[in-house]
């Protein structure tokens, strides 16, 4: 039986196992999936009961108001991101991972009980703060242990979790809002800390990388024999000793371009992202449609999402991740700017569920990337970084949208606005270096990226 430095067996806090036989790395997988699930729920059921928080009368939001309790949650995300590296390096990615969860499910349960909206806007900040700690930690621990064959479409399988639990907000708020209202929907998010919490408090393994940065070898060595894994990085690699080592070598001109070109796509890819997720079913109940109706394309949106990234990640682990990842971004801009024209609703469902792609879908794999070109212990940090920039336009969208939405402008605007950051963002994409995208996940830890820029 394997010990670690901690003194604990082999069933321990490291998820070291007590035997020779190799583990799969779908334990992480899964555990990563029902996480996100519990993840996205908490995020798309803002989006879904908007309109009933727009109607309850003993709180009188405004369309502006609800757009700025919106972005609220999503300043949490950009602060727990961007901390996430160094909480990642101090106190290692399971540690993170188990406790973003805890703190998550808790705010976010805890707006069921909120008295005002200022009491429920703050608790969707705090459990922002959560989910942005989570989403980097939880990449990174699945690119870590898959093969490189497998990263991008293992990353999107268990990401397919945000979606599905996309689908579950849509599909909760068509059954609860009209009987039970909304507090009900935010009771719900109470649910990962008795059901995921307890599975991935025993099965999840620490991070070989980080193990290896704090000098544990023969710990980081057990777990990566379990889980048939190569090994990254040194005892006195330049991450050790320090949380903020890897961030600083993420800002060295290396990295630097490389990760600005990322940030950007990143930052336009989680405007349109919650700027949608927020106020879609708001958008199409302005459109003429009913309620349940308009929730009914919030679910198109994530069910498009998860069946299309699963597809596009397949093709990015075969051709790169680039020109997958400029594509996805070129359909979100097409769909998106055809949700402004009226049209049969069974087509209408399809270019929502192709947006979905576009915009759910390349987050995912816009991480999956950063992670296939970013190795060891720098993985985490440049999601984190990444990411947590990037949240800057998450937090963007749903105010744009509100702005549109309490404007004599019509619906349409929104569609206009999205679709040319799906443009923008797809030429950061395109400028990462042709050199780097062929080289996806074949790179040494450490070894610079030569070349942010694509040639002329």
């Amino acid at each position: 039986m394997t010990v670690s430095r901690d003194g604990e067996g082999a069933t321990g806090a490291l998820g070291i196992s007590s035997t020779s036989t190799r583990r799969s790395p779908n334990v992480i997988v899964a555990l990563c999936f029902a996480a996100l699930i519990c993840d996205g729920y908490d995020l798309v059921v803002y989006g879904a009961t908007v309109p009933s928080l727009l109607g309850y009368e003993r709180w009188g939001l405004t369309a502006m108001e609800a757009g700025a309790i919106g972005s609220l949650t999503l300043v949490g995300m950009l602060i727990g991101a961007l901390a996430s590296g160094a909480a990642s390096g101090r106190f290692g990615p399971r540690r993170l991972f188990l406790g973003s969860m805890v703190w998550f499910a808790t705010a976010m349960g805890l707006c069921a009980l909120a008295p005002s909206p200022e009491v429920f806007g703050i608790l969707r900040f705090i459990g922002g703060i959560g989910l942005g700690g989570f989403v980097p930690v939880s990449v990174a621990l699945i690119i870590e242990f898959s093969p490189p064959s497998r990263r991008q479409l293992n990353n999107a399988l268990s990401c397919c979790g945000y979606c599905l639990g996309g689908i579950a907000a849509a599909v909760a708020g068509i059954l609860l809002l009209p009987d039970l209202g909304f507090r009900w929907m935010y009771a719900l998010c109470l649910l990962p800390l008795v059901t995921v919490f307890p599975l991935a408090l025993r099965y999840l393994p620490e991070s070989p990388a980080y193990l290896m940065s704090r000098g544990r070898v023969e710990d980081a060595d057990a777990i990566a024999h379990d889980f048939g894994v190569e090994r990254t990085g040194t005892a006195s690699s330049e991450s050790s000793g320090s949380d903020s080592a890897s961030m600083r070598a993420i800002l060295k001109p290396a990295h630097r371009r490389a990760a600005t070109l990322f940030t950007v796509a990143a930052f336009c890819g989680l405007l349109i992202t919650y700027g949608i997720s927020t106020w879609l079913p708001q958008i199409m109940k302005q459109a003429g449609y009913s309620l349940g109706s308009s929730l009914m394309f919030l679910l198109a949106l994530n069910a498009g999402a998860m069946v299309g990234v699963l597809i596009a990640s397949t093709l990015a682990d075969r051709v790169g991740s680039r020109k997958v990842t400029a594509t996805v971004l070129l359909l979100a801009a097409v769909s998106i700017l055809m949700l402004s024209f009226r049209m049969p609703l069974p087509m209408l469902y399809v270019f929502v569920a192709i947006a979905g792609l576009g915009t759910i879908g390349t987050q995912i794999l816009i991480m999956g990337y950063v992670g296939t070109v970013f190795r060891g212990t720098l993985r985490a940090p440049a999601i984190g970084l990444t990411i947590g920039i990037g949240r800057a336009g998450a937090v963007v969208g749903p105010i744009i949208g509100g702005w549109i939405a309490a404007s004599t402008l019509g619906y349409q605007w929104n569609f206009y606005a999205f679709s040319v950051f799906a443009v923008i963002g797809m030429g950061a994409i395109l400028l990462v270096s042709t050199r780097t995208s062929q080289n996806d996940g074949k790179r040494d830890a450490h070894e610079p990226v030569r070349s942010a820029i694509a040639p002329n």
